[in-house]
């Protein structure tokens, strides 16, 4: 008994060695570029620690055959189970070599692990193998013999142990069958938490090539795979030619001329960015709402802009995320920002201020792994990041982390010590499910959305005392406020989830930087949370043509739509009217088009997915 459980442990043990050594091979190969971003000697070992969770994950999803060899071995002892085991961890070693091998040719170039998608130009090996030098390609060749070659001595010599033949114990092999892959399984989600283990685990640095470097190759691939299969070389809303289609949405995104007007006093303002967790439009009276839901947001918008006719691209967090900082629209099936190959050929806001000599900070409540938002965020490039980890055991928690009023409490705090000008942002966290708020209910009515209403009265009340205490500080005179949700949710209405009234959101701007003309006025031009960061950048009059999805909407000339996307499909608004259409079954749920417009609104909303979703694929 003793034998196989010694056994089982050290091919784990085994394995994380393994996958060190890799990290190393990737760390000395690199020592160059990782030298040239100024990184210090304590953030490169920092890697390996901050690489163990998602390395133990790769090791259970890889010990699981083993494991069924060995509980094999409880009942039936033959040589031959153990020679099975050597070919597999074989086989495991060699194409993993190879996987770490590829990545150091392909890492200088896209700056990323080894994505599914370079199994694509594999169809043409030739091409591939003229992308890189003849010197490189042999000491690449060397690199992936050795790794394998010295791995797999090292595994015969000092960790593989042969399971003797001993007497039959049936209660150990039960014991073993019912604990052991409950282990393995725990260990390669990452633990019995809410949320599995993500990329995100292992980002730790501002210097993204040490966020590289602590990220498991393995695990990398595998999740890149399973956010591609769907759509493995071929994209599935090409409804049209490439070539039809994008002449559609050159036409659809035309800008007839740039006439902003801006409506700021100075161009170089602090910016405060609340995102607030799942808030509908229907919780906000101006939008059609029922009043005293959110009632300090309506005081707030008498002296601010509020736009009434705004949509989530996408109904999940982490989409929103590539939607508001890099005014990249949200599409079915997947997001930019849980795939780092994807979201790292993307600009976003951060990165404009970054450049401007802002200071820039994020702030969440909860754990930012969910939806590799956490990675993301280290590719804003923020200097500071505060999330669940970073508070003690004294502030109030929920299931999900700490509550809105004593985050916003903390990035007031910090806000108070940061150097200006700052661009702050903050996602709350106390609207979204469970609802456990440390605020008794207020809203005795919504009926099953009473939770869900009176959180955001809970989030409300917060931002009103947030504000209330920032007027108090000197910076607040020379600060924009932007308030606006990620994405929608079931409101008391109980809209149905692919029609246009479930996926409107509130944007609201203020601050005593709004001159006093604007003050209270709306806004009601059709459009996006993508269209933020076009809107924001021509206000403080920063080059915004990288954010090319992403229209002004202080700019009168600026084309007039909307899109959100759901699982199944597309919602497109124009002013004339909307369709919705389920992509998978090829059906419309919802037209309400002028017949003499329809079949061109249809072509331009089915254009726009297309050439959205292209642009996603081609990076």
């Amino acid at each position: 008994m003793k034998q196989i459980i010694y056994a089982f442990f050290r091919q784990i043990l085994f394995w994380m060695l393994y996958f060190a050594l890799a990290r190393t091979v990737f760390i000395v190969y690199n020592i160059n570029l990782i030298r040239v971003e100024g990184v210090n000697i304590q953030e490169v070992f920092a890697s390996y620690w901050h690489a163990l969770h998602l390395d133990f994950a790769t090791t259970c999803y890889f010990m699981f055959f083993p494991l069924l060899l060995i509980l094999v071995q409880t009942v039936y002892q033959h040589r031959i189970l153990g020679k099975i085991n050597r070919v597999y961890t074989f086989l495991a070693l060699l194409l993993y070599s190879l996987l770490v091998s590829v990545e150091l040719g392909i890492y200088p170039e896209w700056k990323t692990k080894l994505p599914f998608k370079a199994f694509t130009y594999l169809s043409n090996p030739t091409e591939v193998y003229d992308t890189v030098s003849t010197s490189m390609f042999f000491s690449l060749i060397g690199i992936f013999v050795a790794l394998l070659t010295v791995s797999y001595y090292a595994y015969n010599k000092w960790f593989y142990t042969e399971v003797p033949g001993y007497r039959r114990n049936y209660l150990f092999s039960a014991a073993m069958i019912l604990i052991t892959p409950v282990m393995l399984f725990i260990g390669a989600r990452g633990g019995v938490q809410q949320i599995p283990i993500n990329q995100s685990e292992s980002y730790y640095s501002l210097h993204n090539i040490m966020n590289i470097a602590a990220v498991n190759s393995g695990f990398n691939l595998f999740i890149s795979a399973i956010e591609n299969y769907k759509n493995i070389g071929k994209n599935p809303y090409a409804f049209f030619s490439q070539e039809e289609a994008a002449r559609t949405v050159n036409h659809i995104l035309k800008t007839e001329r740039d006439s902003t007007t801006y409506v700021l006093t100075t161009k170089r303002p602090n910016v405060v960015l609340l995102i607030l967790e799942s808030w509908s439009a229907d919780l906000i009276e101006s939008l059609g709402g029922e009043p005293g839901i959110t009632p300090e947001f309506h005081e707030l918008e008498k002296e601010g802009i509020l736009f009434t006719s705004l949509w989530a691209t996408g109904p999940r967090s982490e989409q929103a995320m590539g939607s508001i900082f890099c005014g990249f629209p949200a599409h079915p099936i997947s997001s930019v920002t849980v795939q780092p190959e994807k979201f790292s050929k993307l600009t976003t806001i951060t990165h404009k201020f970054n450049e401007l000599g802002y200071s820039t900070s994020f702030y969440f409540g909860g754990q930012l792994i969910y939806g590799n938002i956490k990675g993301f965020m280290l590719h804003n490039g923020f200097h500071r990041i505060t999330e669940l980890k970073d508070f003690g055991t004294d502030v109030i928690k929920g299931k999900l982390g700490v509550h809105d009023e004593f985050m916003l409490a903390r990035q007031l705090n910090d806000l108070n010590r940061e150097k200006q000008p700052f661009f702050s942002a903050l996602f709350t966290l106390s609207s979204h499910s469970p609802y456990d708020q440390p605020m008794k209910e207020v809203l005795e009515w919504g009926d099953n959305e009473r939770k869900y209403i009176n959180s955001a009265y809970y989030t409300d009340h917060s931002i009103g005392d947030f504000i209330r205490n920032a007027r108090k500080q000197p910076w607040f005179k020379n600060t924009l406020f932007i308030l606006v949700a990620d994405h929608s949710h079931n409101s008391y209405r109980n809209w149905s989830f692919s029609t246009p009234l479930y996926h409107k959101i509130p944007l609201l701007m203020f601050g005593d930087v709004i001159k006093e003309e604007f003050r209270g006025k709306k806004i009601d031009r059709l459009s996006n949370q993508s269209d933020l960061a076009s809107t924001l950048l021509h206000q403080l009059d920063i080059p915004a043509g990288e954010f090319h999805w992403s229209k002004n909407l202080f700019n009168p000339y600026s084309p007039q739509f909307a899109y959100y996307s759901f699982e199944e499909g597309l919602g497109w608004i124009r002013p004339s009217g909307h369709f919705v259409y389920d992509a998978n079954v090829k059906h419309f749920n919802e037209v309400s088009i002028p017949d003499q417009e329809r079949d061109s609104v249809i072509r331009e909303g089915k254009s726009y997915l297309q050439v959205l979703f292209e642009e996603y694929m081609s990076y």
